[in-house]
């Protein structure tokens, strides 16, 4: 079920809110954007989430606030630089990215769900969650080898 749920970078000087559906498979609110983005967390092998243990929640631009610490955000993109990566340059906690897809329903954000204050562990662990294969671009097929993600 889509709930509304409260985050931060560890030093507290980023705060944000979002819309989230974190429910496990058939307990889940109908997906507000189609494709499988909205349908699931993700675990991406792609060299920036290898490194950063990015887990994420694709959540539609209208789904999320950022509450305070606009001014103490750092940003970092690479590649072809669509992905605005985002850090509180105090602690360097890397909490949420934003982007723009045609084929994702256009402005999004990728929340990382270990930033989510108000989720307990139970909650995670039921969560479903999807491998990406962003190492190679094949983003609709797992890696061949998903335990290190």
């Amino acid at each position: 079920m889509i709930q509304t749920r409260h985050g931060s970078c560890h030093c507290g000087a980023v705060k944000f809110a979002c819309d989230i559906d974190l429910a496990p498979a058939g307990q889940r609110s109908p997906q507000v954007r189609p494709g499988p983005w909205f349908a699931s967390t993700l675990r991406c092998n792609c060299s920036f989430c290898g490194k950063t243990r990015m887990w994420k929640n694709h959540v539609p631009s209208e789904a999320f606030r950022l509450l305070e610490g606009a001014e103490n955000l750092t940003h970092y993109r690479f590649g072809e630089g669509s992905i605005d990566h985002t850090f509180c340059k105090t602690c360097g906690v890397y909490a949420f990215v934003s982007a723009s897809e045609p084929v994702m329903g256009g402005d999004f954000f990728c929340v990382n769900v270990a930033c989510l204050d108000d989720v307990e562990p139970h909650e995670l662990t039921a969560a479903p969650i999807r491998y990406e294969d962003g190492a190679h671009d094949d983003w609709a097929n797992p890696p061949p080898i998903t335990g290190y993600l």
